[in-house]
């Protein structure tokens, strides 16, 4: 195991700067999700940290040893791609041995690597069928015991679930989660999906156009978005965003606060819950309901034409069309300035 450090890391293809001076410490056995859109730089710092890409400024340190000019197969890493990379002529086992004995590792202590990894991972009864005659998930597990296999200090996840079956997103999920409770290693896990980065991270990275927009626990980003960015891209369904102009007559008396013209409030719709006209934060004219069973997703629009969502636990017994009314309370509100995006206290 390792901590890991990145200072001003910087990545760039000749004049295009990708990457803008990454700083980041991460704990001897940190769960770390890099969460954020496409082409946000999550999978190009991963393969920095892995040596798989050459960084253009900055420093890479695993444990106490820089390793920006170490290649990758000595940095004591190991990475588990998006797609299997399984060879489809060997068997399990020898798939999970291969890099073994590419190092000429002892056949005695490749034997017993295999059969432990396997174990964890619930494969032994596979090791003898070829990748072809294993399901996805079957084929993503063999492709984590390969990592398993190689005792690595950090392990390095690029989207690994991104090619499966929901049921089966959800199944490997739990299972790295397991993983990583079993073997206390450092793991860096990049992901799109913020419902993944909620459940698996100890601490996330929200990453934007190569830049870092706030580091901490799930809790903590959910609970104190540090802009309207993070805001919305931590919690699903993501954040309603509403203006002086889009609230409802005593909205800003209900929040405990004046709205300015430079201001946007921020509401979860699960805050949101439905309440009398004369109490209410905001209204919205009812256009469509997703009724989910264990509750429903209230699709609105204000009088200003801005779309919100209420996650409410029954469907509203009301027409489309019809005007409801929601309150929320003071504290669960959120305020950032309509410029920068930033906080406001």
């Amino acid at each position: 195991m390792a901590s890991l450090t990145l200072r001003n890391v910087r990545k760039s293809y000749g004049d295009v700067q990708v990457m803008h001076g990454v700083d980041l410490d991460i704990v001897d056995g940190e769960f770390v999700v890099f969460v954020g859109p496409s082409g946000c730089g999550k999978s190009t710092l991963l393969r920095m940290i892995a040596g798989l890409e050459e960084i253009s400024d900055g420093s890479v340190s695993i444990g106490d040893r820089e390793v920006n000019d170490v290649a990758a197969s000595k940095r004591g890493v190991a990475m588990v791609f998006q797609t299997y990379a399984l060879y489809p002529h060997m068997t399990v086992y020898k798939n999970m041995s291969f890099g073994l004995k590419q190092v000429k590792t002892p056949p005695a202590e490749i034997d017993k690597r295999v059969r432990a990894a396997a174990e964890i991972l619930q494969i032994t009864d596979y090791l003898d069928r070829s990748p072809r005659n294993l399901s996805g998930g079957q084929r993503q597990r063999v492709a984590i015991g390969r990592a398993i296999v190689r005792d690595p200090e950090v392990f390095l996840f690029d989207e690994p679930l991104s090619n499966l079956d929901a049921a089966l997103r959800v199944q490997t999920r739990l299972e790295i989660a397991r993983l990583h409770e079993r073997l206390e290693t450092t793991m860096i896990y990049v992901t799109h999906d913020q419902v993944e980065a909620m459940t698996l991270a100890d601490k996330i990275v929200v990453l934007r156009d190569g830049r870092i927009e706030q580091v901490g626990s799930p809790i903590e980003l959910y609970e104190r978005p540090a802009n309207s960015f993070v805001a919305q891209f931590i919690g699903s369904p993501k954040m309603n965003f509403f203006t002086a102009t889009d609230l409802a007559a005593a909205g800003g008396t209900l929040l405990g606060r004046d709205i300015g013209a430079d201001m946007q409030v921020g509401l979860r719709p699960e805050h949101l819950a439905i309440a009398e006209p004369g109490n209410a934060v905001v209204e919205g004219t009812l256009e469509l309901v997703e009724n989910l069973g264990e509750y429903a997703l209230v699709h609105l629009l204000t009088a200003s034409n801005v779309e919100f969502i209420a996650k409410t636990e029954k469907p509203p017994q009301v027409p489309k069309g019809s005007t409801i009314s929601f309150g929320v309370k003071p504290e669960l509100a959120h305020f950032f300035d309509a410029n920068s995006g930033a906080r406001l206290t």
